[in-house]
């Protein structure tokens, strides 16, 4: 049965699919960019593609690395926006990644709204971004949204990311 444009089986997913975007993961991971790339004032995704030799923003898969070690694995239909969004976005839904980390360093309980307007908890949300633009983001590309959904844990585990990567919600 084919869903969301997949036609591949569970077992060619896990057989070749899956195997074959994580080959061209980790090519990408030999030379990743360095994140400080996308939070600069003024550039958007479109600039960001040329910058990058890229045709344009497209959905997949990134993955953010510290000191060389994967941290976290993510997924987006528009890859470059998210990246971006991670570095600068200011509220928990655009940085979802540096919210959690920041809950972690500051926890503070309630609504998330409520919780960005703290003095405390938005200075170690902002720490988090200034932390992430340091790293370096290696991406690949995975038009269908099932691979990517899949793809996103297959990765994870594979990476070791489960510090940052939960798929725990609602």
């Amino acid at each position: 049965m084919i869903v969301d444009g997949c036609t591949h089986t569970y077992e060619q997913l896990t057989a070749s699919v899956l195997p074959a975007h994580m080959r061209r993961l980790r090519e990408s991971l030999a030379s990743p960019w360095e994140c400080s790339r996308f939070a600069q004032s003024g550039q958007g995704p479109v600039s960001i593609a040329r910058d990058l030799g890229l045709r344009g923003d497209f959905g997949g898969s990134y993955v953010l690395l510290e000191a060389g070690s994967p941290l976290y694995v993510g997924i987006s239909r528009t890859v470059l926006s998210r990246v971006r969004q991670h570095l600068t976005g200011a509220t928990h839904y655009d940085a979802s990644l540096p919210y959690l980390m920041a809950q972690r360093r500051v926890p503070k309980s309630g609504i998330r709204d409520e919780v960005m307007k703290n003095d405390d908890f938005r200075a170690a949300f902002e720490a988090e971004q200034r932390r992430l633009r340091t790293c370096r983001v290696a991406m690949v590309q995975i038009d269908n949204a099932v691979e990517r959904h899949i793809f996103e844990v297959y990765a994870a585990i594979e990476l070791g990311t489960g510090e940052w990567n939960s798929f725990d919600t609602h």
